[in-house]
């Protein structure tokens, strides 16, 4: 049975950790049915618990954050897309690096507050500088040393701005990357521009108290987030 979004709600207007105009309650680990529970496991006790703790995605009572939330409503949909999720970021020929460089070219596109919050402290533990943060959060192209990174970045820059890569550069990034590597890489800017889009809709921000990232004053491909509006 698939609990539905009433097991959430408590007698606080907006409990901790959920943000106003949230339009999915957090769900309640102890009030999931059987697949969301399976979810809720598949997430908490799979390789992002084993990762670096730079980031949370959840909250003290244990009720999941970010995109993972809205997994839990819909398990049949929410458990391969976490998998898929985890495989594009423990289980791809990527450098770490090279991983959240595409990851954070995403959500400064998109202006998804919670992807760069979480992002960019995984890939400030990967080693990205914050010269290199600033250039991608403010839409730019950073100065990259590595030939490998500068194909990774230019390519994800392309396939979210355009949707598509030109022949020039799909061709450059098979040189240098390999065939396989480039399946991997436009699954992987689709995978979080999905994400993204999600939590645009659910009007899912940054965990309570961290900071907003300064978008500048530039619209992004939907204008302003919600979070710059009332919602």
């Amino acid at each position: 049975m698939i609990d539905h979004p009433a097991n959430a709600e408590s007698g606080d207007e907006h409990p901790a950790e959920e943000r106003p105009g949230a339009r999915l309650p957090l769900l309640r680990p102890g009030l999931l049915g059987e697949e969301q529970r399976e979810v809720y496991e598949a997430v908490t006790g799979g390789p992002r618990r084993d990762g670096p703790s730079v980031i949370r995605y959840m909250d003290d009572e244990g009720r999941l954050l970010g995109p993972f939330n809205a997994m839990l409503y819909s398990p049949a949909v929410g458990l391969p897309l976490q998998e898929l999720g985890a495989a594009l970021r423990f289980r791809t020929a990527f450098t770490k690096r090279e991983r959240e460089i595409a990851i954070l070219v995403v959500a400064a596109h998109r202006r998804s507050d919670f992807e760069w919050y979480a992002h960019e402290r995984i890939g400030r533990r990967a080693g990205l500088t914050e010269k290199e943060l600033a250039a991608i959060r403010q839409g730019g192209a950073p100065m990259l040393g590595d030939v490998r990174e500068r194909v990774v970045c230019e390519a994800a820059r392309q396939m979210i701005a355009d949707g598509d890569l030109s022949d020039p550069v799909y061709t450059e990034a098979v040189a240098t990357l390999g065939r396989a590597a480039v399946v991997e890489l436009v699954t992987l800017v689709g995978y979080y521009s999905a994400l993204a889009l999600q939590m645009r809709v659910f009007r899912v921000g940054a965990p309570a108290g961290e900071p907003v990232p300064d978008w500048g004053p530039a619209e992004g491909p939907y204008g302003p987030g919600p979070e710059d509006g009332d919602a």
